[in-house]
């Protein structure tokens, strides 16, 4: 997306950001990035730098899905993977998942630092009443970005999040600005949550309802992530609140009877439903000729369920794979929907005790995805009964989204119990509630340049 004009800044910048993920080592700081680079120092600049679609949108984090139980594996599938970190995160071992430079630290940490190059060098610009819509546009993309980036690290380092000891668990490093020389720390939970909270409330008053494009940031994205963040956190009232805000601006939901449910990947790239588009490139373990669903979860489906066949194939063994991405392809979308937003209130109306309207969300999504004139709405005994009924269809509706890693978590700190095991050559690997290794290892070539501290095992 960036024009030519503007490869240099993306250049220079990449040529920094090894040393700005790695914690501010000076051995990094050696050759200064060529003088001949151009420095982003107008809007324009700036919007170039968050239209990075290979930075900000193509390059969200797998091992939290990999690391969930959404699918398995066979023996030879796993033994043939050629990355054995892989396979030791498959198998939920305690370190050693990630090669040096890894991918899942490394890009998002890139994504930060074009995030916080537009936040440093944003007031170098005059806002005035010609430029203030779009001076307030990017900087609102920029803290969204860096929010979005920093709940995907969080999901995948750090533990539950419990209010009593958030203050003293380990969060992650924050980056709040581009000073590559500043030493990277570990920031509590609490801290980590908080700066996230506070870039996306920023960010909801700065940008438009509408974008350009949903691969750019608007406020109904900031609200949604709002949604998600609370939910993640337990607050229940500002996980509703904002996801009625985020589903008074869009509350487009996909027929699924529209759709060709037979067609090789049936639900397009950049649908109705898509209110923020980015995804996860596809890893070698959730490759849908490998990843296998989880059979008791593809037996949950009901017969005239649509996702039964909108969302799987038969892989002619007795086997199903995944092939309902929001992008039309591949790649697990792993962006932000209205299907999840929805699901977000019903979810926490139902823990408000609010048992009419959780149902009324719940029923609102799945008319839309059953058969025509064969859906009975879903009725439950009470606010619990009706909890329990939304909790079964999030991790349906919103299947190989990076989304379940973080829910295994916290549905496991309230007392949900869920053990999760994989059977690999008759040797069974378990993973049970609230075990350390939730928060997964970060990378040992970080720990050994930062000195950060590695999460315990």
């Amino acid at each position: 997306m960036l024009g030519s004009k503007k490869i240099n800044i993306v250049s220079s910048l990449l040529l920094v950001t090894l040393a700005a993920i790695m914690g501010g080592c000076s051995k990094y700081l050696d050759a200064a990035p060529n003088k001949s680079y151009v420095i982003p120092s107008t809007l324009k600049d700036f919007q170039a730098l968050l239209d990075n679609y290979n930075i900000l949108n193509n390059v969200d984090m797998s091992v939290g899905e990999i690391s969930a139980d959404n699918y398995y594996l066979n023996y030879a599938d796993w033994a043939a993977l050629s990355d054995e970190g892989q396979r030791r995160m498959y198998t939920w071992e305690k370190d050693y998942f990630f090669q040096f430079n890894a991918g899942d630290w490394r890009r998002p940490y890139a994504a930060v630092y074009y995030a916080n190059t537009v936040l440093d060098n944003i007031d170098n610009v005059d806002r005035n009443a010609a430029n203030a819509m779009q001076w307030d546009n990017v900087l609102g993309q920029a803290l969204f970005v860096r929010a979005k980036t920093y709940c995907q690290l969080t999901a995948a380092f750090t533990k539950a999040y419990n209010p009593v000891t958030a203050p003293t668990d380990m969060g992650i490093p924050l980056r709040t600005n581009s000073d590559f020389n500043i030493v990277a720390v570990r920031s509590s939970l609490a801290e980590t949550y908080n700066t996230i909270i506070a870039d996306l409330k920023t960010s909801a008053a700065l940008l438009p309802v509408t974008p350009v494009h949903v691969m750019r940031p608007c406020k109904t994205a900031a609200y949604a992530l709002l949604a998600r963040t609370y939910l993640n956190i337990g607050n229940y009232d500002s996980s509703l609140r904002y996801a009625d805000l985020c589903l008074q601006l869009k509350s487009n939901l996909l027929d699924f009877n529209t759709l060709t449910a037979s067609a090789t990947y049936p639900i397009p790239q950049f649908n109705a439903e898509v209110i923020y588009e980015s995804f996860m490139p596809t890893p070698a373990p959730l490759n849908n000729s490998r990843a296998k669903i989880d059979s008791a979860l593809y037996q949950s489906f009901a017969s005239n369920d649509l996702r039964k066949t909108v969302f799987f194939k038969d892989n002619g063994n007795g086997s199903v794979g995944f092939k309902g991405s929001y992008e039309g392809g591949t790649a697990p979308f792993s962006g932000i929907a209205v299907d999840e937003v929805l699901l977000i209130r019903a979810e926490s109306s139902a823990r408000k005790n609010d048992k009419t309207n959780a149902l009324n969300d719940l029923n609102t999504l799945l008319i839309k995805r059953y058969k025509t004139g064969l859906f009975a709405p879903v009725t439950a005994i009470d606010a619990n009964d009706a909890l329990d009924k939304i909790l079964v269809e999030r991790r349906k509706e919103l299947l190989m989204r990076g989304l379940r890693w973080p829910d295994l978590k916290r549905l496991n700190f309230e007392g949900r119990n869920i053990t999760i095991k994989r059977v690999l050559n008759q040797v069974t690997y378990t993973l049970p509630p609230n075990d350390l290794r939730y928060a997964l290892p970060i990378p040992e070539d970080v720990i050994k340049l930062s000195n950060i501290q590695q999460n315990p095992r």
